[in-house]
Formats: structure tokens, sequence, C-alpha cells
């Protein structure tokens, strides 16, 4: 089946079945890796991307039922300079990594809707993103960081910033 979509910014048209998942899509179709695989079932949060700017979990996205434009990691930042992005080097967030991708595109969408959020907030939004290591309280810390840097020009990621305790473990 021919499906044409919006990914990143730009259309593309791939022909894949129309039951396969958007997960897959992005992955083997559009050699997007940052989008990773982690349960199957939509409980993770490790293939979150956003589908006309919400969170989904693409695993549970059916191809042929996207309609509106998809963002993957890959969207976010060509250059990884989304304050998000940069707040989660500059606090050390990731220790394995693996669900970053997902914990980012969840923070980006709540960052969208509700520009200085508390601890509540986050804690809601993030519900459903799993991190086998733990770091949520440096997940929480990065979102809060990203939340205090300019708009439309992200502060720089710097090994001074991190030198003078930005980063916290």
């Amino acid at each position: 089946m021919a499906l044409t979509m919006n990914v990143n910014g730009r259309a593309v048209t791939v022909d894949v079945p129309g039951d396969m998942p958007l997960l897959w899509v992005l992955r083997d179709t559009l050699s997007l890796k940052g989008t990773k695989f982690g349960c199957g079932i939509g409980a993770c949060g490790a293939c979150t991307v956003h589908l006309g700017g919400k969170p989904v979990r693409s695993c549970q996205t059916l191809a042929s039922k996207v309609n509106a434009a998809v963002t993957t990691i890959e969207g976010l930042s060509a250059d990884g300079s989304h304050p998000l992005q940069l707040a989660w080097q500059d606090v050390d967030v990731p220790q394995c990594g693996y669900c970053q991708a997902g914990q980012i595109m969840s923070a980006a969408a709540l960052l969208a809707t509700l520009a200085k959020p508390t601890d509540a907030d986050i804690d809601r939004a993030m519900t459903g993103n799993l991190c086998r290591c733990g770091t949520y309280h440096r997940i929480r810390e990065a979102i809060h960081r990203a939340a205090e840097m300019p708009k439309g020009v992200p502060a720089r990621s710097t090994p001074t910033a991190r030198a003078n305790g930005a980063a916290t473990k």
C-alpha cells in the first residue's frame, strides 16, 4: 500500500502494508533509527513520536492511520540544539540512553503546551515513559532547565557549564 505522510517536515511516500506500525516505517523504511523499539505494546514509551504535535506510541500507531505530521527525535532538532537536548546533556540524564528519545519527545510535547511545568505536571506528562536506569530525578531537572532556556535561542551545552555544577547525578 502506498502511503504519503509528512515526516520531520518533508513529504514521504512509502510502500508498506497498511497494518505496519509507524515505528517500523520510521526505522526500517525511512532509516530513522532514533525512535526505539522497547516493549511493542505501548507501555514503555521508548517509541514515542509526535503525531500532529501530540505524543503517541509509534509501535501502536498503524501507518495507514497516520493523518497528521510526524515528528521524530531526528526532527526535533537537526543539530541537537533543542533546549531539551541541551538540558539532557547539561544534567547528564542518560545512563544506558535507550529510553531517552521517547523521554525527550514526551517532554517536548509537555513544554509545547505548558511553558513552566511543576513537578506534578512533569510526572503526569511523563507517566508511561519508563527508564530502566531510574534517572527520573535528572529527567525532571532537565525538563525544568529546558523550560528556563530562552525560546528560539537555545543555550549551548558547554563543558564549562557542566564543570560549574550543571550536572547532577
